[in-house]
């Protein structure tokens, strides 16, 4: 008598559920959604949290950008003389560059507060994020327009007639603050963005490549080159 021809046992195969063992050359197969990729930042609601934070300080800070303006800001010198009794006030050097040094100096601190506030960030918050550009660049526009109306507040007198009179016939004084160029305001918020998006390229945090360079996978066996 022979026994009866019984067909062998299928091959067992890996559920999908399982984990693939890891091969020979240390590789093991994992979810691209686990280890460093399960989170890309602190969140969402944290990071709005921050930007309205960045926001209100550098906005604040336009108080020092104003009275340095009123500090460092060259004098444009007017003269008022009597005119058929009534009072006339003109530039006292009309070829004067005062004017444009009023605006240069409001360009100039701008942009470097800009880029204060935008390292001072850069190191508080290193990996950086939409919602803290926005911040910057609303903050630096805040605390410029601040800075403006601060600086004109506290400057000379506005009201150029009355001073004048004041000062006397043919007296030399100082005329009020004035920003001639409006576009200087931008100034702050354009330096702010442009060098926090330069410190985050040089030196802000990597992320952690998928996949090992074709090179380091050839020396595990895994697509290395046929004959």
């Amino acid at each position: 008598m022979t026994a009866p021809l019984t067909p062998p046992p299928p091959p067992h195969e890996p559920s999908p559920h399982e984990a693939w063992p890891p091969s020979s050359g240390g590789y093991a197969a994992t979810a691209p959604h686990d280890g460093a990729y399960g989170q890309d930042g602190p969140g969402m609601k944290t990071e709005l949290r921050e930007a309205a934070v960045i926001t209100v300080g550098v906005a604040l800070a336009g108080v020092l950008l104003g009275l340095l303006w009123v500090w460092l800001a060259p004098q444009v010198p007017l003269v008022g003389e009597l005119s058929d009794g009534s009072w006339v006030v003109y530039f006292k050097d009309t070829e004067g560059e005062q004017a444009i040094g009023v605006d240069g100096t409001f360009t100039l601190l701008a942009l470097a507060c800009g880029a204060v506030s935008a390292a001072a960030v850069f190191v508080w918050r290193r990996r950086g994020g939409v919602p803290l550009v926005v911040a910057l660049g609303l903050g630096g526009l805040l605390g410029s327009l601040l800075a403006w109306r601060l600086g004109v507040w506290l400057g000379p007198n506005s009201d150029v007639i009355a001073h004048a009179q004041a000062a006397g016939k043919g007296v030399t004084f100082s005329a009020p603050l004035k920003l001639g160029a409006k576009g200087a305001l931008l100034a702050w918020s354009l330096a702010a963005m442009l060098v926090h998006l330069g410190l985050t390229a040089l030196f802000g945090p990597r992320d952690p490549e998928p996949f090992p360079p074709y090179g380091e996978a050839s020396k595990d066996g895994y697509g290395a080159p046929t004959a």
